[in-house]
């Protein structure tokens, strides 16, 4: 199984939550998947983008490549034995249409404009 990094904000209480079940997952598997928080900035370093890039969409690195958003989603379910069928699934043409219009369209801006005014809060 290849080496798999994934790129998330800590902060954001959805994608946390998402990403704490996946990290729990890889750990009782011994999976070598690595989860980094995004408002570490010598971890962003390492990936190449900026902060608000990362605070845009998910990305998953694996085997030197870079995936962003509905992409990513899928190579990090390949690598986590109980959601391949998921990763499988949202392959399928008409679903990862409705899938990549759905987290681009609607989710991703939604958590974003949440990271805004996160970021605006502390802020202050």
């Amino acid at each position: 199984m290849a080496d798999t990094d994934v790129l998330y904000n800590a902060d954001c209480p959805v994608c946390s939550r998402e990403i704490d079940h996946y990290a729990k997952l890889s750990a009782a598997q011994a999976l070598p998947l690595r989860y980094d928080d995004l408002n570490d900035a010598s971890v962003l370093h390492s990936w190449g983008v900026t902060a608000d890039q990362a605070a845009r969409r998910l990305h998953v690195r694996q085997n030197g490549t870079l995936y962003v958003g509905v992409p990513a989603f899928v190579v990090l379910w390949q690598s986590l034995p109980r959601y391949r069928w998921l990763a499988r699934l949202v392959s399928l043409p008409g679903i990862y249409r409705l899938a990549h219009w759905t987290y681009e369209g609607v989710l991703a801006p939604l958590l974003y404009r949440s990271h805004l005014r996160r970021q605006a809060r502390t802020a202050r």
